[in-house]
């Protein structure tokens, strides 16, 4: 993991920053589809790719380019160089079968507008202000040379290594990319380990084998989904399509924000748990693709695809990653059917024994009896055999699952943490 952060701040601009970041976004997402051009040319005559070099020599004197301050024009097109050389890397991770989908070649941007990165270099503090330079021909143009927004009191200017103006639904934000701190070492127990069973309802079902049990609410993430989805489906109603509206780059970026938010308050109670109690090791239960084959049926698959269960994975990888926690993805496949009490095998998908039955069954959505008639909570269930998936592997002792922990998980809900009890 590369030792830096992101940070965005949404910017509310007055009428002449709104035109400037405007007139910045729409010349970048006009030379890099300059760029793009040229290197899909290249590419179906040659079977080549231009190195980022070749694309900064032959548009310096473009118009688009000369439009920015050189080195956000170069930025620009270093980005066109990189998608390009990743449709090449997906080409060859194609044949080697790695992955099962055909990339698609980078295309034009049509419309709209393209972040523009600003390198620290470039970008001066004054004042408690940032100032990003917009070049010569701006300045003779339109008599502008900079613009300005605030430093973030969070930041320190000497750890910022970029900043990107990036155009979002109609907003514009400032991402700040910074070097971060190493993280604290705290002891961790490289025989505890925390069982992770995604979810819908129960966004994520977390098991320990010290004893400890909780559930993420989904709930709430799931009704924003469906209240986003009503709105969007009566704003389109009988409108052509591709319809777009102010109205709906609204309630979008609303509902994307209040996304991030749950994804990166769900990424830390993860952590924080592990971090209290000393876990070395998280198993998460993942099947490959399973968000996009999924078949639920129609409404189903709707409220489950559009759950953002993927970014919160990698969200939790990264985190473990900073604070030292090793981080396992494992498939999950029957460890709803198998009881975990009664130490049932867990097959593998296509690898299933003839005659293969659990003893337990779920009686209902959120109940799971074992063969003894102990009723714990279904999805700890399966949380616990996720561990099962790699306990021999790792050499884990799952002694510490009890039935206590799996019957009463504790639930936390996203929103309401103050009425949660800590973990």
């Amino acid at each position: 993991m590369s030792n830096y952060g992101c940070q965005q701040a949404l910017i509310k601009p007055n009428i002449e920053l709104q035109a400037i970041l405007e007139f910045l976004g729409e010349e970048s997402a006009l030379l890099a589809n300059c760029g793009t051009y040229y290197a899909r040319q290249l590419y179906f005559k040659t079977g080549k790719i231009p190195s980022k070099y070749d694309l900064h020599k032959l548009f310096k004197e473009n118009i688009h380019f000369q439009a920015m301050y050189s080195h956000v024009a170069q930025q620009c097109l270093t980005t066109v160089a990189e998608s390009f050389k990743s449709y090449l890397g997906l080409l060859k991770a194609l044949k080697a079968g790695k992955i099962n989908q055909r990339p698609k070649l980078p295309g034009y941007r049509k419309g709209g507008l393209v972040l523009a990165t600003f390198p620290r270099a470039d970008v001066k503090l004054k004042d408690e202000m940032l100032r990003f330079p917009l070049g010569s021909k701006v300045k003779a143009w339109f008599g502008l040379d900079a613009f300005y927004l605030p430093m973030p009191s969070n930041l320190e200017y000497k750890d910022i290594v970029e900043v990107r103006i990036l155009p979002r639904n109609q907003c514009f934000y400032a991402e700040f990319v910074y070097k971060m701190k190493d993280a604290p070492r705290y002891y961790l127990n490289k025989n505890r380990v925390l069982g992770i069973d995604p979810g819908l309802n129960n966004w994520l079902t977390c098991v320990s084998n010290v004893g400890t049990s909780f559930i993420i609410d989904g709930k709430h993430l799931k009704s924003m989904n469906q209240y986003y989805n009503k709105r969007v489906s009566a704003l389109k109603e009988n409108k052509p399509q591709g319809f777009w509206s102010k109205q709906l780059a609204h309630i979008t970026e609303k509902r994307n924000r209040q996304v991030r938010d749950a994804v990166n308050k769900a990424a830390r109670i993860v952590i924080n748990h592990c971090v209290r109690n000393h876990i070395a090791t998280v198993v998460f239960g993942w099947n490959i693709g399973q968000r996009q084959n999924i078949n639920l049926g129609k409404k189903t698959n709707q409220k489950f695809v559009q759950i953002p269960t993927a970014r919160l994975k990698d969200r939790i990888a990264q985190l473990c990653e900073y604070y030292g926690i090793q981080f396992i993805e494992t498939e999950e496949s029957y460890t709803s059917k198998a009881s975990f009490l009664d130490d049932d095998m867990l097959p593998t998908i296509g690898a299933k024994p003839e005659g293969w039955q659990p003893s337990g069954k779920r009686v209902n959505r959120g109940l799971y009896r074992t063969a003894l008639g102990y009723k714990v909570n279904a999805d700890c269930n399966g949380a616990s055999n996720i561990i099962r998936k790699v306990s021999m592997k790792l050499g884990l002792v799952l002694s510490g699952i009890c039935r206590g922990s799996l019957i009463a998980p504790l639930k936390i809900r996203l929103w309401t943490l103050k009425e949660s009890p800590a973990l």
